[in-house]
């Protein structure tokens, strides 16, 4: 496998398959997504039904930026809550990572499968790895290796459907969808650009909706400062600019300028033109200038306003096309940012305040029509920056997701466990159980330095001593992820569900003091 690693990735990994991004390989592609609506409409409804669910958690993004993540391989984990589907007790999982996930994690989430005995859903699930702790991209180092591409294809039983689930679905994950022969429950590679933030500025403008200053389609160091003064001549009362490549990620690839103490007697441009590389602040961590200058040109990228205001809240709303067409509404969230520049995210309530949900929702049709008719498939999510003025509310559309995000594994989580549904109508969301109104906080950046050394063993013996866990009689409490990332990093993620968007409050606080008090 060693070997495999240090060869370049095979022009055919599996023979009889067309060549990696090749023109033959993408119409290959969809011809193999056409049979996807087919098992939408009669295995998904079904959950007696045998089927497959290969899930691919690949962050598959620009390497560099992603090696500034903290604890990057350990995302992976993050859709982990996909288990849940071996409440179905004739599903199958294969779930594929970059190093080996701890045994204890995998039991922490299977003891929460309803009617379903640990033992059952054990034999039905597969996990493989592929040993490489680089920040490489998942699907990239599973095409560099034919033996575990076969291995996959020889785990999904010959009268089983079966479909990929990603994080995100780019030309890597299209090939190896090609390779397995299986499709993905995702948008078409093609259409990956339709999420970028240039484009996403065009769509928002085709909806009609309150699009922020700014300018898109720009790539150079001289375009940023073209970008900056224009934003300042239009708006002398400006304090920052955000400038923001294309394809970032949680807010990494976003950088802040200010224009504070700048004198007017200066010439503007040439002004910016010599602090830009003083003022301009990156979000991710040793992130320098010259890079994200370097990563600026090779995706592009766009200048707006940093938005303002004394109450200002970062909702955003999640939706899904499906294989039939049909448009639907997930959820609402009230995203926390956060980090030195407030570009960071954090965390999220769910669902967004009462004062705008519904109106989230509308604006989220809006957008989730115009991709349908670009041919886009699968989960998305709109972020918004909203203002609060003497009127009302003024949301701000700032970025079109075409991925799963930092929102969509605890919502599954959620309905896993609960077998609910969110009302679009009333922003509100109801358990199949008596009808149950629940809310939850969760996060992704639960972090203390204190927290290194705690193995996954210590944090689920600490979860348990102190009642730290998920009560599915009254359907509330608590879920960890991330936990892999705790011993290295220092940090993990939680879902904390409530009858009360208090009441999760307070089992988020819990948590962190009881983990200082055990650290």
């Amino acid at each position: 496998m060693a070997d495999l690693k240090k060869n370049a990735i095979p022009k055919k990994a599996v023979a009889g398959t067309p060549t990696r991004d090749s023109v033959a390989e993408a119409i290959k592609f969809k011809k193999i997504q056409q049979r996807f609506p087919q098992q939408f409409e009669q295995v998904f409804p079904d959950k007696l039904a045998p089927r497959t669910v290969v899930i691919i958690p690949s962050l598959s993004m620009d390497e560099e930026i992603l090696s500034k993540i903290t604890g990057i391989n350990h995302y992976e984990e993050r859709m982990l809550c996909m288990l849940m589907l071996l409440r179905m007790p004739r599903t199958n999982v294969i779930y594929v990572t970059s190093e080996t996930i701890d045994p204890i994690i995998i039991d922490y989430y299977l003891h929460l499968l309803p009617g379903i005995t640990g033992y059952h859903a054990q034999r039905r699930l597969t996990l493989l790895s592929c040993h490489d702790s680089s920040p490489m991209p998942l699907t990239k180092k599973i095409l560099e290796r034919p033996r575990l591409m076969q291995r996959i294809k020889d785990f999904i039983p010959p009268e089983h459907e079966a479909h990929m689930s990603c994080f995100i679905v780019t030309e890597q994950e299209r090939s190896l969808a090609v390779q397995l022969q299986i499709p993905i429950y995702g948008c078409d590679p093609d259409l990956y650009d339709l999420g970028s933030k240039s484009n996403g500025r065009k769509i928002f403008r085709e909806c009609g909706l309150n699009v922020p200053p700014g300018v898109e389609d720009l790539s150079t160091e001289e375009d940023i400062i073209n970008g900056l003064t224009k934003l300042k001549q239009q708006n002398p009362a400006l304090r920052k600019g955000v400038v923001k490549v294309n394809d970032g990620f949680s807010g990494d690839g976003n950088a802040v300028f200010s224009y504070e103490d700048f004198d007017e007697s200066n010439d503007l441009k040439n002004w910016i033109k010599e602090q830009l590389p003083i003022r301009l602040k990156m979000v991710a961590e040793e992130l320098t200038y010259p890079l994200f200058l370097r990563k600026y040109a090779s995706m592009g990228g766009i200048v707006e306003e940093f938005l303002e205001g004394d109450i200002k809240e970062s909702p955003s709303v999640q939706c899904r096309i499906t294989p039939t067409g049909a448009i639907e509404i997930i959820s609402t969230h009230d995203q926390q940012l956060g980090g030195e520049s407030g570009q960071v995210y954090i965390g999220a309530h769910f669902p967004a305040s009462p004062e705008y949900a519904i109106e989230l929702a509308v604006m989220g049709r809006c957008v989730a029509a115009a991709l349908l008719k670009k041919g886009v498939l699968g989960r998305f999510a709109v972020d918004f920056i909203s203002v609060k003025e003497e009127t009302g509310w003024k949301h701000y559309p700032i970025e079109i997701n075409l991925r799963k995000g930092g929102t969509t594994h605890p919502f599954l989580m959620l309905q896993f466990l609960t077998d609910g549904i969110y009302n679009e109508e009333q922003g509100l969301y109801y358990t199949s159980k008596g009808n149950l109104v629940r809310y939850y906080f969760c996060s992704d950046n639960l972090k203390n330095e204190k927290y290194k050394g705690l193995s996954p063993h210590d944090l689920i013996d600490i979860a348990m001593v102190n009642d730290l866990h998920y009560d599915g009689t009254s359907q509330e409490g608590v879920m960890f992820h991330l936990i892999g990332a705790l011993s290295q990093f220092g940090k993990l993620g939680v879902v904390c569900i409530g009858s009360t968007p208090e009441r999760a409050r307070e089992f988020y606080a819990k948590i962190a003091e009881v983990l200082e008090k055990e650290c």
